[in-house]
């Protein structure tokens, strides 16, 4: 059930997906001006056990700050609106997409090659909220899902294999199918968590 939108839960909406947001900014603010982007290293590097790391850390981790500014507002947007349906649903699709994305792009992207960004998790926010609407069939998630369509429809061809340097359409890929899965396997995912943490 979604929390009711009262200004206590706009409020935790806010820490939540702010706190994330600080930390991606706080960490391009530190590798550019004291590290001379050597946190960049933390980035996937596909099918090598130094990449592995990259699963845990490449989405903090931007390029440029014209690149953290891409994802800023799409995360905070579709972050949002993925918390309308709780923190618990949040906390699940994130941690899924998290982990598809990152395992996806370790396994399928092409050798040699460095991802970090954002982007995967805003492509698996965009792909759970559309889904979503089509699992669960209520009112909420259908009139979510239309306001994402509108507002970021066009994300969609991110998917599609680009050679544009700087671009990781795998993880956008992989983000856009961890959201799905997400959607699909919400109530399993759901009861696993409360054991989880009981």
């Amino acid at each position: 059930m979604p929390l009711p939108l009262t200004a206590s839960a706009v409020v935790t909406h806010a820490k939540i997906v702010g706190s994330l947001l600080a930390l991606m900014w706080v960490l391009e603010l530190v590798d550019q001006v004291l590290l001379r982007h050597r946190l960049d290293r933390f980035g996937i590097v596909p099918r090598t056990q130094i990449g592995l790391r990259g699963i845990v850390f490449a989405p903090l981790l931007h390029g440029t700050w014209q690149h953290l500014i891409a994802n800023t507002i799409p995360f905070a947007v579709l972050g949002w609106l993925t918390l309308l349906h709780g923190v618990t649903e949040f906390t699940i699709a994130t941690a899924v997409i998290w982990l598809v994305n990152g395992v996806g792009v370790w396994l399928l992207a092409a050798p040699r090659t460095l991802h970090i960004g954002a982007s995967g998790i805003v492509f698996g926010y965009f792909g759970f909220l559309l889904s979503r609407s089509y699992f669960e069939q209520d009112l909420l998630s259908a009139g979510i899902a239309i306001v994402v369509a509108l507002l970021y429809g066009p994300l969609i061809w991110g998917i599609l294999p680009s050679r544009r340097r700087g671009i990781s359409w795998q993880g956008h890929l992989f983000g856009l199918v961890g959201g799905i899965l997400t959607a699909r396997y919400l109530p399993e995912l759901k009861q696993w968590f409360a054991t989880f943490q009981g």
